[in-house]
């Protein structure tokens, strides 16, 4: 192979002359080539991976718009999940704890065990870890709930095996059949139509035909059965377990003071007497004395689609008749 010959510029002479480099002048300039192309090199190679994916990266990124996909999906299956777990707890604290006189579960025995701050440690150092850690903490939460309220129902069901006398005697179905009536008023705060004041009112108004039957929501005995003031025809019923009904405005009463009455059995029939501005039942349920709103007490006489219903028709009902 032929020698390369090298020429530098001298300026004294005006002459390109031949130049003899040195080893170590050759190695560096060497050197600086290799030098530079590999910093080409790098430079290409960066460039090529910040503005292209390869394959295995491409792969991944699918992955994962597909994993946040599904968690998107999982968080609002999750979101409905916990909303019919808060709906079934107020219940149960609500209804069917009192229904039983039982007290509602504490909030140490639905959440107990949630405070395992190690699990969600170890959870951090996954990738995604913040998504990770919240998704497994409401799992933790659903899970926890679904548990404490099984163990709810069981006590529920024990309680009521163990209470079946005092459930014959509890207020439980409605006291005017279904397709004879309308809500006329709700229970709370009205507006009184012979007065136009604004009144606390302490039970339901059915408005409905003259006549039309009226049946005792449990067993019980007749306390009061006669003319009551602005009630009217009234009939007052003890249940026992410290509960009472009321049934008022009756155009007809059909049954004596003293007497025992099952659930179901007619007891008079719907009128306007009394302070009255058209024919009604007013109905009230009380424990301990004190009002409870009736349509907490239809547990035996509606399905959830019916009992949704009433509790839409009190709430928005405000024709208080009496």
């Amino acid at each position: 192979m032929k020698r390369k010959i090298f020429y530098t510029y001298n300026p004294e002479t005006d002459n390109f002359e031949r130049f003899f480099p040195s080893g170590g002048e050759r190695l560096w300039k060497g050197v600086k080539f290799i030098l530079l192309s590999l910093l080409m090199g790098v430079a290409v190679f960066l460039l090529y991976f910040h503005f292209f994916d390869s394959p295995t990266e491409k792969a991944l990124r699918e992955e994962n718009a597909q994993l946040r996909s599904r968690y998107n999906v999982i968080n609002r299956r999750l979101d409905n999940s916990l909303k019919v777990m808060e709906d079934i707890r107020n219940r149960d604290d609500n209804f069917y704890r009192v229904m039983l006189q039982l007290d509602p579960m504490s909030l140490g025995q639905r959440y107990a065990g949630l405070d395992n701050e190690r699990r969600y440690k170890e959870i951090e150092r996954l990738p995604d870890a913040d998504l990770v850690k919240l998704l497994t903490q409401r799992l933790d939460l659903f899970e926890r709930q679904l548990y404490a309220q099984s163990l709810s129902f069981d006590q529920l069901r024990k309680s009521a095996g163990e209470q079946k006398d005092k459930l014959a005697h509890i207020p439980s179905v409605m006291p005017i059949d279904m397709k004879n009536y309308t809500v006329a008023s709700g229970y709370g705060y009205r507006n009184d139509p012979i007065y136009g004041t604004t009144k606390f009112h302490e039970g339901l108004d059915f408005a409905a035909s003259t006549g039309t039957p009226v049946f005792a929501t449990a067993d019980g005995l007749i306390e009061e059965a006669g003319w009551k003031g602005g009630y009217g025809n009234c009939v007052d019923i003890s249940h026992g377990y410290n509960y009472t009904t009321r049934y008022a405005h009756l155009s007809e009463i059909l049954i004596k003071p003293g007497s025992k009455v099952k659930r179901g059995e007619l007891i008079g029939r719907v009128g306007s007497t009394g302070k009255s501005t058209g024919s009604h039942l007013h109905y009230e349920v009380r424990f301990k004395d004190e009002p409870q709103n009736p349509v907490n007490y239809y547990f035996m006489d509606l399905s959830p689609e019916e009992y949704a219903e009433m509790i839409r028709l009190a709430d928005n009902a405000g024709h208080v008749m009496d």
